[in-house]
């Protein structure tokens, strides 16, 4: 298998790096636009109905978008930590593997967070539904963007070797 991904690899690097990488930008681009640009606007619909239904009605859009980002990240992980032989920088790239295991386990559990919120708010549990997701754009979202900002600086740090 291990021969397979580097015949892979050798034959379309650029292709599967550039898709590793704008998956990247994608993923945590999207995070950090709605974290510092949507959120705080949402924030001033006066409705807290209407504001608890944009919120999460943007976050399950943004969520479709970006799973099949999160999906090419890891395939072309798997490939790229098997096709280039980084055996001195191995530690680096364990590191960048770990910050991106730690960020999808993140993704599913604010994805699990917002789908419950959404559930109730569809109920008419408003109350529930915003402590539901509360830790989403206080926590959560924060953690995995300083984490993917962390895995980009060590992905540019390995094509610098």
């Amino acid at each position: 298998m291990k021969e397979s991904l580097m015949e892979i690899f050798s034959a379309y690097a650029h292709i599967i790096i550039f898709l590793h990488v704008i998956s990247a930008i994608i993923w945590v681009g999207g995070m950090i636009a709605i974290r510092l640009s949507v959120h705080p606007n949402l924030q001033l619909i006066e409705d807290s109905r209407v504001r608890l239904g944009k919120t999460l009605d943007i976050m399950g859009r943004f969520f479709n978008i970006v799973i099949p980002f999160i999906i090419i990240i890891i395939i072309t992980a798997t490939i790229m930590s098997m096709g280039l032989d980084f055996r001195e920088h191995k530690f680096i790239i364990h590191i960048k593997e770990t910050i991106w295991l730690i960020m999808t386990i993140n993704f599913v559990y604010i994805y699990i967070k917002r789908r419950r919120g959404k559930k109730l708010f569809d109920l008419g549990d408003l109350e529930g539904a915003k402590e539901n997701i509360a830790l989403i754009p206080n926590l959560l979202l924060p953690i995995n963007i300083l984490l993917g900002v962390i895995a980009l600086w060590l992905g540019i740090t390995l094509r610098g070797f």
